[in-house]
């Protein structure tokens, strides 16, 4: 075999290998509970409508205390000043 062939299908079989671990470790990912974390948000991007707003992305302030965002509930724990129920 040519080595410009042995190169061509070792990329290949990388690009393989690495699409088949993506794969089987997206699932894991999926099934992990999404709860609402507050007070963590950046102003503006919080999940969904606060207290004195309707929509998402409308925090005013960095950690509003009722503006949340989905994360998995044991990252949401980590977090300081979070937590989940709104204040």
């Amino acid at each position: 075999m040519k080595k410009s062939n042995i190169a061509a299908a070792a990329a290949v079989t990388s690009l393989l290998a690495m699409g088949a671990t993506a794969l089987t470790s997206a699932p894991a990912m999926a099934k992990e509970a999404k709860v609402k974390c507050y007070g963590v948000a950046q102003a503006g991007k919080n999940d969904c409508a606060t207290s004195n707003s309707s929509c998402a992305g409308t925090s005013t302030v960095d950690g509003q205390k009722d503006a949340f965002i989905l994360m998995p509930e044991k990252l949401c724990d980590r977090l300081a000043g979070s937590s989940l129920t709104a204040k």
